[in-house]
């Protein structure tokens, strides 16, 4: 018997509440990335570690969850949705408990491991479900919501976390995803009804695939991540790193195309929706990430901001993303996604061109159209880069293919902040070199500066010249760091101005399928 005309488009209330409550529980996930970013100093003094092992609370919680990320897609396979995300949810409470009982930096660093690893297999499932359960019809409503998750929490991580850290303490960070992630695992166990496990398969799972996938993209990020701070490869983990990683690339790759059941399934790829909406995600994972970087270590080295107030100028973007997920949801029913895609590059390229002018002196006001254009360029880009990655798909690869489209947007960041780092620092020198070279001898302005800046200081009986040089010399390495950010910004431009012809080269995405319900 056919179902009543409309029936299948209804959206069932069971399964929205239970859709909501895993779209909460991704959201605590991703936040937890960035949710201490502004809070490393306060961890640092409380665990009593050193600059270079605190980096390790954030870069261990990346690490791990790259790695559950693609595995999350079989997971939900064997498992079920409703398994596997009540148990991530369940262990991310847990191991948010352990972090904020952590005496030491070794403790904590294998807790946000650990939570990191857990957590990660809660993001893909939320993307799955959204073009899964939900018809056609409804993912204007339910495409910007995931999007403005997935960009919103990275966003306003350092905000929370400066806000927590300043109210309360550091513990906090950790102590407030306790109760809310208690609800998520109670919601998700009781109401989502997706899909069946197939504990079948466990008997033919790679583990081999698993194992190389691991020190894969374990390696990748590692290098990636700490790269720049150690030179690259003068360092000699970062070189033990990169021969992991080769191993394990070849080995994960040809395993992925001869056995019987892969950790990833590649062959998502094939379609070409889905490879080119990856490769959008992925250049967004730069612009997200990149951008949610550079802005608070500008306003912190330059400006000289705590971690409040860099949280405080950094809430424009998250602002400007959330009021304009409604309308990026209204435009992809009326728009043609590529024109949607267009603009938000186009968009994006022109705020991060307006930073092509910073100077030591830009503050809130100055910050504010560029944050605008961020987030909603954000928005207006992320809605039709999931609908033509994921839309398009049959429900049976819908797993798989969201664990790799969330993958390349966190290798896509992971990557862009490598690039972004090594620029800074290379370009500070060689701006650092250029200056140093005009402030010669033979430079009257110069010189006048010095003995005037000197005169000030011999007045109080103190070494004037020494004192003027050490001052002209951090104005010239101030000078250089901005020069270095204008060069960043630069780059940034240029590559989201080139996405908009890419776009060009797409042709108009089919009509999505009906989604079916998942089983």
């Amino acid at each position: 018997m056919r179902p009543p005309a409309g029936a299948e488009e209804r959206m069932d209330p069971r399964r929205l509440f239970a859709f909501l409550a895993m779209v909460f529980g991704m959201f605590m996930s991703i936040l937890d990335i960035q949710i201490v970013s502004a809070s490393l100093a306060e961890i640092q003094a409380g665990l009593g570690a050193g600059s270079d092992e605190v980096a390790w609370v954030q870069t261990s919680y990346l690490i791990a969850e790259v790695i559950m990320i693609p595995l999350s897609g079989v997971l939900a396979r064997i498992l079920s949705t409703r398994v596997l995300f009540t148990m991530c949810a369940t262990g991310f409470t847990l191991a948010s408990a352990l972090c904020a009982t952590a005496t030491n930096i070794e403790q904590m660093i294998i807790y946000r491991a650990i939570q990191g690893f857990i957590g990660g297999g809660m993001i893909p499932s939320v993307f799955a479900a959204a073009f899964t359960i939900f018809p056609p019809s409804k993912r204007s409503i339910v495409s910007p919501m995931v999007g403005l998750v997935a960009t919103l929490a990275p966003t306003i991580g350092p905000t929370i976390g400066g806000y927590i850290s300043h109210a309360m303490s550091w513990h906090w960070l950790f102590l407030i995803n306790v109760i809310p992630g208690m609800l998520v695992a109670a919601a998700t166990w009781s109401l989502i009804d997706f899909d069946k496990p197939d504990l079948k398969l466990f008997k033919i799972f790679d583990w081999t695939g698993l194992a190389s996938m691991a020190v894969f993209l374990g390696s990748l990020e590692y290098v990636l991540e700490e790269g720049n701070k150690n030179d690259w490869f003068n360092d000699q983990h970062i070189v033990v790193a990169t021969v992991a990683m080769t191993i394990g690339a070849v080995i994960f790759f040809r395993r992925v195309f001869v056995a019987e059941l892969p950790v990833v399934d590649l062959r998502a790829f094939s379609n070409a929706n889905f490879a080119f909406g990856s490769l959008f995600s992925f250049v967004m994972g730069v612009g997200l990430y990149g951008l949610t970087y550079l802005y608070p270590l500008y306003l912190g080295r330059i400006r000289g901001y705590d971690s409040m107030m860099i949280g405080e100028t950094m809430f424009v973007s998250g602002a400007a993303m959330f009021f304009t997920a409604p309308v990026a949801g209204i435009l992809s029913n009326k728009l043609d996604p590529r024109v949607m895609m267009m603009g938000g590059f186009a968009g994006f390229a022109l705020g991060t061109y307006m930073m092509t002018g910073l100077t030591a002196d830009w503050d809130f006001y100055e910050l504010l159209i560029p944050q605008i254009l961020r987030g909603c360029s954000l928005m207006i880009c992320m809605v039709p880069i999931n609908n033509l990655a994921l839309g398009t798909l049959p429900p049976e690869r819908m797993k798989n293919a969201s664990g790799l489209f969330n993958l390349t947007r966190n290798l896509g960041g992971a990557v862009g902040l490598a690039i972004i780092n090594t620029m800074l620092t290379q370009r500070s020198d060689d701006h650092y070199a250029r200056l140093s070279e005009q402030l010669n001898w033979g430079n009257r302005a110069a010189l006048d500066w010095l003995s005037s800046v000197g005169a000030n200081y011999d007045s109080y009986g103190l070494d004037g010249s020494a004192v003027a040089i050490k001052k002209l010399s951090g104005i010239a390495t101030q000078q250089a760091t901005l020069l270095s950010f204008m060069d960043v910004f630069m780059g940034l431009t240029v590559l989201f101005t080139s996405l908009i012809f890419m776009v060009l080269l797409l042709k108009k995405p089919k009509a999505a399928a009906p989604a079916g319900a998942g089983h």
